[in-house]
């Protein structure tokens, strides 16, 4: 087993806190002090410059994926020079009508 942490600060700022208008812009801080950015999606009122969690779900499923392949090729014995993965997750609704990355 392994435990995985981060810590997510959000700040309101001076913007009003109503829907359409408070920001969705946040920042994950993991436990080795790398810090990144983060908002909603834009489709969400998040900030198109910065990665929304979607994406970064993505990102990590695609991280696995590569790295056990890797591990896997180097045991054996294959010798890779490069990796280029074009991830695709697709957000819908699923079968009890709530949003889901289902595929």
């Amino acid at each position: 087993m392994s435990e995985h942490k981060i810590t997510l600060t959000w700040k309101r700022g001076d913007k009003p806190f109503e829907y359409q208008k408070y920001s969705r812009d946040h920042t994950w801080k993991f436990e080795g002090g790398h810090e990144m950015q983060a908002s909603a999606a834009p489709t969400y009122l998040g900030n198109p410059n910065l990665v929304d969690p979607e994406e970064a779900f993505v990102a990590s499923l695609s991280s696995c994926h590569m790295l056990t392949f890797l591990a896997i090729a180097c045991k054996k014995k294959f010798v890779l020079d490069e990796y280029i993965d074009d991830a695709v997750g697709i957000m819908e609704k699923n079968s009890e009508g709530r949003l889901a990355i289902t595929r």
